[in-house]
């Protein structure tokens, strides 16, 4: 890369870094991480232990994005001396090491600027994810786990945390339905664009005559509660149930009445986990489950509210999302934004941040449109 291509490209990124800063505001942000580490330093803050994890929470989460965009300003500092001293001494190894290093750099801000795009009301929250199989019999239920172990290897890759509510295990092979939860902060805001309905093509494993067999599996995404969100649940409207685990487990999984599932009378939402060892551990994570997917049904009916007074909108989401085409080429291509990648196994196994970041800047797209 010549001089003047080198100085080109981290002029832009300057820029972009630039918009980045007064996007994220990073004035107020030093300011309210100096704010919480007061109340971190407060001797008294464990005394209640939920306001204690939200500021401690909070305050890990800014700093660890002032962090990020100071860092990534240094090393674009740093590369703009590195291309300028290569210069000076027209050492090539040098210039061929920061062709390498504004690569990567690029694609930091890249992630960094997709940050930016997620603004929404619950973006920054942790994401509760739910996988179901569809049409498509046993395939359908093999895609399904097939999904779940994208999004977890996934996960995995990022190191995020993740944690299994439950699993329902299909008869031949795979899932009828799973619920987890990835601990990261915008995992919600990151992976709420994968909603919807996936689609497989492929010759099936299960078909003894090796026919081509379509199937489906649901995506739903919704973000993980915080102690400060206001749903309200009457211990009457909630319908109790315990039975016995099923599927794999330890040792007293399958032993005793542990698994809870819950349903709210008023919406018809069932929910269920028998993961923890208790029936107690157990229905508090159910309760999470079912008070995130609550906040979700009511943010759902307050836009459809909003929709039907704005009128039908051109952009919009619709249910089949995605196609992964194993048979008769190989190929997985997202509908709504054109994305496509030619090696489906790498996608299954977690290399979906391509598709991740097309959807947030195609979303951000069609909502300034509605917008407008």
């Amino acid at each position: 890369m010549a001089g003047p291509e080198f100085d080109t490209e981290i002029k832009q990124l300057q820029a972009t870094m630039q918009t980045i800063g007064q996007v994220l505001d990073l004035d107020a942000m030093r300011k309210e991480i100096a704010d919480l580490g007061e109340q971190v330093a407060a001797p008294d803050l464990w005394d209640d232990q939920d306001n204690a994890t939200r500021v401690t929470g909070r305050l890990s989460l800014l700093q660890g994005e002032l962090n990020k965009f100071t860092e990534l300003h240094t090393r674009i500092e740093d590369l703009e001396l590195m291309v300028e001293m290569a210069q000076e001494e027209g050492d090539a190894d040098t210039l061929a090491e920061s062709e390498a290093e504004l690569g990567r750099v690029k694609k930091a801000v890249e992630s960094l600027e997709i940050r930016t795009l997620l603004s929404g009301e619950y973006d920054s929250r942790e994401a509760l994810v739910t996988i179901r199989s569809g049409a498509g019999g046993v395939d359908a239920a093999d895609f399904a786990e097939m999904l779940m172990r994208m999004y977890v290897r996934w996960a995995e890759r990022n190191k995020y945390p993740v944690e299994v509510f439950d699993t329902s295990y299909a008869e031949e092979a795979g899932l009828k339905s799973a619920t987890f939860a990835i601990h990261a902060p915008y995992a919600y805001g990151t992976l709420s664009v994968e909603a919807g309905t996936h689609r497989l093509v492929r010759i099936s494993p299960f078909d003894n005559q090796g026919r081509r067999q379509t199937s489906f599996a649901a995506v739903e995404v919704v973000p993980v509660l915080e102690q400060t969100d206001e749903i309200e649940i009457d211990e009457n409207d909630i319908k109790v149930d315990v039975y016995r685990s099923s599927g794999p487990g330890g040792q007293s999984v399958n032993t005793t009445d542990s698994a809870v599932r819950l349903t709210h009378i008023p919406t018809g939402t069932v929910v269920s986990c028998q993961n923890e060892k208790s029936q107690l551990q157990n229905k508090a994570a159910a309760m999470i489950v079912l008070k995130a997917k609550l906040l979700a049904l009511k943010k759902a009916e307050e836009e459809a509210q909003l929709k039907e007074l704005k009128g039908d909108v051109a952009a919009s989401w619709g249910d089949q999302m995605r196609n992964y085409v194993l048979n008769p080429y190989q190929i997985v291509k997202d509908l709504r934004t054109s994305y496509e990648v030619g090696n489906p196994q790498a996608v299954f196994d977690g290399d979906i941040d391509g598709f991740l970041e097309a959807g947030i800047r195609w979303r951000r797209g069609a909502e300034k449109a509605e917008q407008n």
